[in-house]
């Protein structure tokens, strides 16, 4: 097994990647149409958060920080109907808005599930590569 520091290093390394890729799908900086680019940015987003996860318990079984992710993705969706002052106060921020959300959309648990797959298979491909 690898260091818990450099699996930290990694891991927070995949997740700013991440974080660029999908502050260029925001600005609209890749050629993708208005509901492609919501989609694509929803599923960087929870792999954003798998990657943080797993920077935070890096020796966690793969399957559970992925749960963990997915569960974490869908929580703060759920919470998004929840319009209380402060809320929506801090939704109103960019960096509020990013981290948040706005306004509940089911189809977005649907896009959260595949970044958080997308991100576990990365990271499992990752793995049968270095062992060749």
């Amino acid at each position: 097994p690898r260091p818990c520091g450099r699996a930290r290093s990694v891991y927070f390394a995949c997740a700013l990647a991440t974080v660029a890729v999908g502050l260029l799908v925001h600005r609209g900086a890749l050629p993708l149409g208005g509901r492609a680019r919501d989609v694509a940015g929803d599923a960087l987003w929870a792999a954003m958060v798998h990657w943080l996860v797993s920077t935070a318990a890096p020796h966690a079984h793969l399957r559970t920080r992925g749960a963990a992710a997915l569960a974490l993705a869908w929580l703060v969706e759920l919470g998004q109907l929840v319009r209380a002052p402060w809320l929506l106060a801090a939704r109103a921020t960019t960096l509020g808005h990013l981290v948040l959300g706005a306004d509940f959309d089911p189809r977005d648990l649907a896009a959260y599930a595949v970044g958080v797959a997308a991100a576990a298979l990365a990271e499992a491909a990752g793995r049968r590569v270095r062992r060749g």
